[in-house]
């Protein structure tokens, strides 16, 4: 892991307590980004842009910095991604959760009646609540977007962030690029 810190590694930072809005399908939902990893592009073994690879499914990773990086993972969920760094770096922040703000019953019908905590506690789940499919890879993240970020909940600067190991991965799994933002008074 490199020692100074990547502009992905900020992004995936600054991304908690970011509103994230979705008017996919003409019905809103949105929650508060509440966990993120970020991937270093080609000298991260974890990432899909690994030693400069370039993979089907998986080339948006290539966009241009500021871009939505949508992919299959295992060929099941979908995942939302934003790219970061030089084009040609490959480095992208997973987002891996939510909390639900709007648009609840959307999600639960989307999700299929899960539990509320359930609703975007996982990337493959935060893509579905919010109606994420692979027609978004490679678009431009705008402020007047289908999907998109709205500024931040009142308390996101103040809420502390526990920092640890990426999961749900077989390499590299030891670094510590996981970011989650506690509740308020943890």
């Amino acid at each position: 892991m490199p020692a100074d810190t990547p502009p992905v590694v900020t992004l995936a930072r600054d991304l908690l307590g970011r509103i994230l809005a979705s008017d996919i399908g003409g019905e809103r939902t949105s929650g508060v980004i509440v966990e993120t990893e970020a991937y270093l592009g080609i000298d991260d073994p974890a990432a899909h842009a690994w030693q400069g690879k370039r993979r089907k499914g998986h080339l948006g990773v290539w966009s241009p910095p500021g871009s939505w990086y949508v992919y299959r993972s295992y060929g099941i969920h979908w995942c939302l991604d934003i790219t970061s760094e030089p084009e040609g770096q490959g480095a992208a922040v997973l987002i891996r959760a939510i909390e639900p703000l709007e648009g609840i019953e959307v999600m639960r019908r989307r999700r299929g009646g899960v539990a509320d905590r359930r609703l975007a506690d996982g990337p493959g789940k935060l893509a579905a609540a919010l109606g994420v499919t692979g027609q978004l890879d490679g678009t431009p993240v705008t402020s007047d977007g289908v999907i998109r970020l709205e500024g931040w909940i009142p308390d996101a600067k103040t809420r502390r962030t526990l920092v640890t190991p990426r999961i749900g991965i077989s390499r590299a799994v030891d670094w510590p690029l996981r970011y989650l933002l506690l509740p308020a008074g943890q």
